[in-house]
């Protein structure tokens, strides 16, 4: 079982931006409760589709720098990456049935 992933604002651009696949980043951060809420759900995509997507996770508070660069001023904030390029955006806990129509044009 494939679990999400940390990324920082020094591995950013090798984790997500170079990425031949699909990354879907989480912004959160501890103080979230809605962050706390979608953690499951994002671990439950990871697993199942595993090999055709990543789940990268970002402490908002910890890499300030990544946040600022893509605007993200809610939490938890979702962008989908391909190709170096954010595809999607979600802001805000959603069941997993939203999050899976967002996703899966882009597998």
């Amino acid at each position: 079982m494939t679990a999400p992933i940390t990324v920082t604002d020094e591995t950013f651009d090798e984790q997500v931006l170079q990425s031949d696949i699909p990354v879907l980043v989480d912004f959160w951060a501890d103080w979230c409760g809605p962050c706390k809420m979608i953690a499951p759900v994002l671990d439950q995509i990871a697993a199942e589709f595993d090999g055709k997507i990543t789940i990268a996770k970002l402490d908002y508070d910890a890499n300030p720098v990544t946040p600022g660069k893509y605007s993200v001023l809610g939490l938890p904030t979702l962008l989908l990456y391909k190709g170096g390029e954010v595809v999607e955006q979600v802001t805000g806990a959603k069941p997993k049935r939203a999050l899976l129509k967002v996703i899966e044009p882009h597998l």
